[in-house]
């Protein structure tokens, strides 16, 4: 299912459960009832409530959006430490040259075609592309250089395939939700409680107040997708994306 037909789902739902209550809730009103009775403190804690839980899911949007953002630029990093590998192995005889560039290309292309789709659905890397760097690694650390010019080329090599097993660290860090379930309890319950204070206003059945409670019900529903949607950076919709690898290695795209 579409991740945008569940979000829409998700908000057409939470403004039907919260409309209908209301529509029920109206039917047990009295008719002498005086909605202006309501007590000056209790629309003051709503007030609270609702400001603190506002704060609250800023708080969790700006954290699974900040871990989206370092999961991506751990991507570039490994995938800008592998193409230098790739440039700097240009001093070195044809063959092995040859030989590294072709594991690095066999790196990438697992990476991008199979281990992104793995870390989606697994939420952890693959060991396959474990195989495939540690096979790039001894092509680049067996090589005895020849000449002086390779022996200052030599250890630049060996660090760039350190950042990228770095990198790939990170990223297989990244790979699952970031999220606590502890926080996702105090998340759901915060939004029940949140809408569910906005009955304590003796809120009425006028279009005024139906649009806004609807519109309200949908905003939190639609907040809570989003951060549902951030919290896996390589597994849903709005995820970080294998662009680094396809932008530096084309070739392999084509």
């Amino acid at each position: 299912m579409s991740e945008w037909l569940v979000l829409t789902l998700a908000m057409a739902a939470a403004c039907a459960v919260v409309l209908t209550i209301v529509v029920i809730n109206h039917r047990r009103i009295p008719d002498d009832d005086d909605p202006t009775e309501t007590p000056d403190v209790m629309e003051y804690m709503t007030m609270m409530i609702g400001v603190i839980y506002a704060i609250v899911l800023g708080l969790a949007i700006a954290g699974v959006w900040e871990a989206r953002g370092a999961a991506q630029e751990t991507v570039r990093q490994e995938a800008q430490a592998l193409h230098e590998i790739s440039a700097r192995v240009e001093v070195y005889p044809a063959d092995v040259r040859t030989r590294i560039r072709s594991d690095v290309e066999a790196y990438v292309s697992y990476v991008v075609d199979e281990e992104w789709r793995h870390m989606a659905e697994q939420g952890e890397l693959s060991e396959e592309g474990t195989r495939l760097l540690e096979q790039l690694r001894r092509s680049v650390t067996d090589y005895q250089p020849a000449t002086d010019h390779e022996g200052q080329a030599y250890q630049p090599l060996v660090d760039q395939v350190a950042l990228v097993d770095d990198a790939r660290g990170a990223r297989g860090q990244n790979a699952g939700e970031t999220m606590p379930g502890v926080v996702w309890f105090g998340l759901i319950t915060g939004a029940l409680v949140t809408v569910g204070l906005i009955f304590t206003l003796q809120i009425r059945r006028t279009g005024r107040e139906l649009l806004l409670a609807g519109l309200f019900s949908a905003l939190i529903a639609f907040l809570l997708f989003l951060i549902w949607d951030f919290d896996a950076p390589f597994g849903r919709g709005m995820s970080a994306t294998a662009t680094p690898f396809t932008d530096l290695f084309p070739q392999l795209t084509e």
